[in-house]
């Protein structure tokens, strides 16, 4: 076990595992791993063993190079080992593939390996309970919800509804039965690791008896079997704030897929669509609204009333407005956490498809009034 541990550290390739350059940053590891996750999720690859085992590449792999720390420790591992680990014949190579003999062709390396390992497989300096700190944790899950264009406006509570794996709903995600709890495992103290002596390395490796979570369950939960999950229909309430966009997203704190028993849940992802209105188009913070007005509206001016979302407000459109002319009605648009936006009302002159007699006849004196042409600016009639 130990020597394929080691193997895994230090030759396997989790940036390949997940798709992304080594100098990938934390946002695409994120965006791979979330992608590969959603792909070949036991969920959607039900008695496909092919893709679980893909999902626990994938988990064991964004595990590490998901986390910060663990990411720096793990290319220095690499680094060490395409130095040439235990590579060359005897003499030639000393540990960490520096030149050199002693201790039968290895020589003693002036490098702080029980930081480097310890931290990162939990060896003997590790701190108790750090297996349990570093539990893999469940799933990010995501989901939709549909909202009417006022209900984005005004803020609602959103009802989603998940199918899948949840807390076991008699142990509540601890494994144990009702009235028990899990203890502290015995073997390995808690660490959810054991030291192994690895020639000139003490290595770690998961506990077998607690399987890494540091507690051991002697009374099981009958109706999940100590799993701490069960498959079952889950009903949240979503929070959504006054003003979101449509195609936003949002998160719910361990709302996720559960961990294996007493690890902890991932979050879930609430990705929001917004309906259309049939008056207001939305532009960032501000609200579109195309306003008709007659043509003696625009030729005379007057006072003309604007929709917005809490009723009708006055407009003076002052006489001479163009078809196209953008009017700004303040603090009437998108509500938001930094001030509400504005209403940008475009004038559309209405011209009438059909004209009654007494109007096509004094439309046609107006005509005869007017003098030149429009177009006289054009070089045209």
């Amino acid at each position: 076990m130990a020597e394929e541990i080691r193997r895994e550290w230090f030759e396997k390739d989790y940036y390949g595992v997940l798709g992304v350059p080594k100098n990938a940053s934390a946002a695409d590891i994120k965006k791979a791993y979330r992608k590969l996750a959603q792909k070949f999720h036991p969920d959607a690859n039900a008695g496909d063993k092919d893709a679980e085992e893909r999902f626990k590449e994938i988990s064991s792999a964004y595990d590490v190079v998901g986390d910060e720390d663990k990411r720096v420790q793990y290319d220095r591992a690499r680094e060490m080992g395409a130095a040439g680990f235990g590579a060359g014949p005897a003499g030639a190579r000393g540990a960490g593939g520096y030149p050199g003999g002693g201790f039968g062709g290895y020589q003693q390396v002036d490098v702080d390996l029980g930081d480097l390992l310890g931290g990162m497989f939990g060896g003997a300096g590790a701190r108790r309970g750090a297996g349990r700190a570093q539990q893999r944790r469940g799933a990010d899950l995501e989901t939709d919800v549909r909202l009417s264009f006022d209900e984005a406006m005004r803020g609602t509570t959103a009802t989603v509804k998940l199918h899948g794996r949840a807390p076991c709903s008699t142990c509540k995600g601890s494994g144990a039965a009702p009235g028990t709890s899990p203890v502290t495992c015995t073997q390995c103290a808690g660490a959810g690791q054991i030291a192994v002596n690895q020639g000139l390395f003490q290595m770690a490796q998961t506990c077998p008896r607690c399987r890494g979570t540091g507690r051991m369950v002697e009374h099981p939960c009958p109706a999940c079997h100590g799993e701490g999950s069960e498959r079952r229909t889950r009903t949240l309430q979503v929070k959504v704030p006054p003003g979101v966009k449509g195609g936003a997203r949002i998160k719910l704190v361990r709302r996720g897929e559960p961990g294996p028993a007493g690890a902890p849940a991932g979050d879930l992802y609430v990705r929001v669509h917004v309906a259309q209105h049939p008056v207001f188009g939305r532009k960032g913070d501000n609200l579109t609204v195309e306003l008709p007005v007659t043509y003696a509206e625009a030729a005379l001016g007057g006072h003309v009333q604007v929709p917005t979302l809490n009723g009708p407000v006055t407009l003076k459109v002052p006489a001479g407005t163009p078809t196209g002319k953008t009017f700004r009605i303040k603090g009437k648009g998108v509500p938001t956490r930094s001030g509400d936006g504005d209403i940008l009302a475009t004038v559309v002159v209405d011209v009438p498809h059909r004209l009654g007699r007494e109007e096509k006849k004094l439309l046609q004196q107006l005509q005869e009034l007017q003098k030149g042409s429009p177009r006289a600016k054009l070089g045209v009639e």
